[in-house]
């Protein structure tokens, strides 16, 4: 059973940064794909940024373009979100995704979770 950990969140004001971390539990290189997601109270987790396994290629929703950056370290098994310049909408529970084929079958495996806050 794959283990996604994510640590990084807390409270930060507007405009402030933070490094959301998540380290899995086995190589990254088995995923083909991981991302970020964010899921705001009352509201459906939506994607925020994934990177393949090359890490070429990521993608941003188009409220964060310019302003997080997500990167992924192969040899330390962790994929990062960089996020500069915060604004209260980005406050929400950020997960860790991790997509594999094995056995022809595809899984999604999720972090439990890390609370972001912006707030002044």
């Amino acid at each position: 059973q794959v283990q996604l950990v994510e640590s990084g969140g807390g409270l930060v004001q507007p405009g402030g940064s933070l490094r959301l971390s998540c380290a899995a539990s086995r190589s990254i290189f088995s995923f083909y794909a991981m991302g970020w997601y964010r899921q705001a109270p009352g509201k459906q987790r939506d994607l925020v940024a994934s990177i393949t396994s090359g890490g070429s290629t990521p993608s941003y929703a188009e409220s964060v373009k310019g302003r997080f950056n997500i990167s992924r370290d192969n040899a330390k098994n962790t994929m990062y979100l960089q996020m500069t310049g915060l604004e209260p909408e980005d406050t929400a529970v950020y997960y860790c995704n991790a997509k594999s084929i094995e056995h022809y079958a595809r899984y999604d495996y999720w972090g439990q979770g890390t609370q972001v806050t912006v707030s002044s």
